[in-house]
């Protein structure tokens, strides 16, 4: 379910009430806790936290036009998802995030390779969500990206 929106308020405002809340909640989580330096875009149709263009002029590998992708989230057609880079790039940090998951939520993690996946709102982890944000910097982002995924 890909929204066309420009900004983020303006996909926010295209959803169903429980689904604003949601993403307000998350949006309002993940910008008081990420790293300075990323930036908030819509990027794949999605709310998206990137290294912009300024700080990491080669962009993304997959199409340079675009900036580095971090973390997004997104209204889903069956459920809320938060897409983190670092988690697919990072076996420390997908470890700690499988590990500390269940002391926040009793639901079991429906989770891919970068994709978290909440078919309820309310059994978001936001106090989770926040400290995941906060995990890697930008510079630690960008080595990493740079290590182990463009080739």
């Amino acid at each position: 379910m890909q929204l066309k929106a420009d900004t983020p308020e303006n996909y926010i405002a295209q959803m169903t009430d429980d689904r604003k809340m949601a993403i307000s909640n998350l949006r309002k989580t993940i910008l008081e806790n990420l790293p300075k330096g990323f930036e908030e875009t819509i990027s794949y149709g999605m709310i998206g936290y990137v290294v912009p263009h300024t700080l990491y002029p080669s962009g993304y590998h997959c199409d340079p036009k675009l900036p580095l992708p971090f973390l997004s989230i997104a209204s889903q057609k069956n459920f809320i998802a938060v897409y983190h880079m670092g988690i697919y790039a990072n076996k420390k940090i997908l470890d700690w995030f499988v590990e500390e998951y269940p002391k926040h939520c009793k639901k079991k993690l429906d989770m891919g390779k970068s994709c978290i996946r909440f078919k309820n709102s309310d059994h978001i982890p936001y106090e989770l969500i926040g400290e995941l944000s906060r995990k890697i910097t930008l510079e630690e982002w960008i080595k990493t990206y740079e290590t182990h995924i463009k080739r």
